[in-house]
């Protein structure tokens, strides 16, 4: 069963508060959830990532998902290969980063919130 990367700040997290939608779909997956951020320790109250739902990976900008080596260090980092996982981010430099490993990504567009393309990603991937 695939792991599915979610990003933090912008996707599942806005305006310091969970997106309760993007949530509830998640939440229909039994899939092992992992959020993705580049936020430095004191960036993670400021943008209210605290007790978070599922596990939270991040390198402090050191460095940021735009680097490949983001993600091979998040892959490492959970013992993963890039066919264990899928992604969905609303930076298209991180998406593209992403893929660059091997990753299967998704790009989420924040200003659409589109959930339904989001699902059919998914169900597509799971």
């Amino acid at each position: 069963m695939k792991t599915i990367l979610v990003d933090a700040v912008g996707t599942f997290v806005v305006d310091m508060k969970i997106n309760e939608e993007m949530h509830k779909l998640l939440e229909q997956y039994p899939n092992r959830k992992i959020i993705l951020t580049n936020a430095n320790d004191e960036q993670l109250a400021t943008f209210g990532l605290v007790n978070m739902p599922y596990d939270m990976f991040t390198l402090k900008h050191n460095p940021d998902k735009t680097d490949p080596k983001y993600f091979e260090a998040m892959l490492s980092n959970f013992n993963l290969t890039p066919e264990d996982v899928i992604y969905f981010e609303h930076s298209q430099e991180a998406v593209d980063s992403a893929k660059s490993v091997g990753i299967t990504s998704y790009f989420y567009d924040a200003e659409k919130k589109d959930l339904e393309s989001l699902k059919t990603f998914l169900d597509s991937n799971c």
